[in-house]
């Protein structure tokens, strides 16, 4: 026999009681009650609150949590018209979640709640960002493409392993850029058996299980440059599923300097791909390569514009010692990027990076 008591226990036939489990709310009082006792107990140890109540500390800390989360939830709102300051910013976005790690441990030191009020801001903004990168994508599907894109450096010292690398991940296609002269042969050698089809222009190349038709290279020079830079690539692909237009892209580089982000040429080049890819003809359309720029990077709004972008996976690329930005992208019209993910390490000062993509 079992009989409720008012006592808030179950009384079983043998006499002994059991607790009943509680539940979220229950739970959650007794966190607010615990919190509210240890954040009082350093005035009563003397320490440096002052005397406050834990309303009253941390003032400052919640001032920075709010304009840490008016960053990520505005950050289109930051002028880029001085050292381009909002591309700069944009291309390190994600780094503002350490931020808020740092002020929820000074705000713990703080015993501060008003600060651990506030940082539900940034934390909720950061999670609108990027918390949907962490979950799980969907199951592959039978017409889905798998590419694989590097920039391989041209100062690679081991063309051929890194090839043979890129193969392993068994991908569909393969986007190289950074291809010098001397090394182009051996990719060629190392990839033809498994790649049999490639078109390779200027600096730029595409590996493809696929027939490829149609190659021809691109005009993304910025004025300015010297000529004989080739650095845009187009082909058509003939995939089991259909036929798709695939580019192969190397922006110009960017560089941080002491008067901000000098990413001008870099800007310049992502619109002249972005009227490209708005004029292709054909529906689908796949775009892998180095834009020396993040997703979030409003330089390369001619393009996120009209592309998606990947839907789950960080995939961090540049540099490969530390990346700290991924900044080798695939994106694609018509379909979705599935996920995306970072390769091992070769010989490159990039990291690759691999990415599936559904066809609707």
């Amino acid at each position: 026999m079992v009989e409720r008591v008012d006592s808030g226990t179950t009384r079983v036939d043998s006499g002994t009681t059991a607790p009943v489990r509680a539940g979220v709310p229950r739970r959650a009082g007794r966190w607010v009650a615990r919190w509210a006792r240890w954040a009082h107990r350093g005035d009563a140890a003397g320490d440096d609150t002052g005397g406050r109540s834990s309303w009253a500390r941390g003032r400052v800390l919640a001032v920075l949590a709010v304009l840490t989360a008016g960053l990520l939830a505005f950050h289109r709102t930051v002028p880029n018209s001085v050292g381009h300051v909002g591309s700069l910013l944009e291309a390190f976005l994600p780094w503002l979640g350490v931020v808020v790690v740092v002020l929820l441990g000074l705000a713990l030191l703080r015993r501060s709640t008003l600060a651990l009020v506030a940082l539900l801001l940034p934390v909720a903004a950061w999670t609108y960002l990027f918390g949907g990168l962490f979950l799980p994508g969907a199951e592959p599907g039978p017409r889905d493409l798998l590419v694989v894109q590097h920039n391989v450096s041209d100062e690679n010292a081991d063309p051929a392993g890194t090839a043979r690398a890129l193969a392993d991940a068994g991908p569909d296609l393969i986007a190289l850029e950074e291809l010098v002269p001397s090394a182009l042969p051996v990719y060629e050698k190392t990839l033809a058996p498994d790649y049999p089809y490639h078109a390779v222009r200027g600096t730029v190349g595409l590996w493809s299980k696929h027939p490829l038709t149609d190659a021809r290279p691109l005009d993304i020079k910025p004025q300015g440059i010297a000529e004989g830079w080739n650095r845009g690539l187009r082909t058509a692909v003939r995939t089991p599923h259909g036929e798709i237009a695939a580019y192969v892209a190397h922006l110009p580089s960017v560089r941080i300097r002491a008067s901000g982000l000098a990413s001008s040429w870099r800007d310049e080049s992502a619109g002249l791909l972005g009227e490209a890819i708005a004029a292709e003809r054909r529906d689908r359309v796949v775009l892998l390569g180095d834009l020396n720029g993040t997703v979030d990077d409003r330089g390369l709004a001619p393009l996120t514009s009209r592309l998606n972008v990947a839907e789950r996976g960080f995939a961090f690329s540049f540099p490969s010692g530390f990346p700290l930005a991924r900044i080798d992208q695939v994106m694609a019209r018509s379909a979705a990027v599935a996920d995306i993910r970072a390769l091992p390490a070769t010989g490159s000062d990039h990291l690759p990076v691999a990415a599936r993509i559904a066809w609707g």
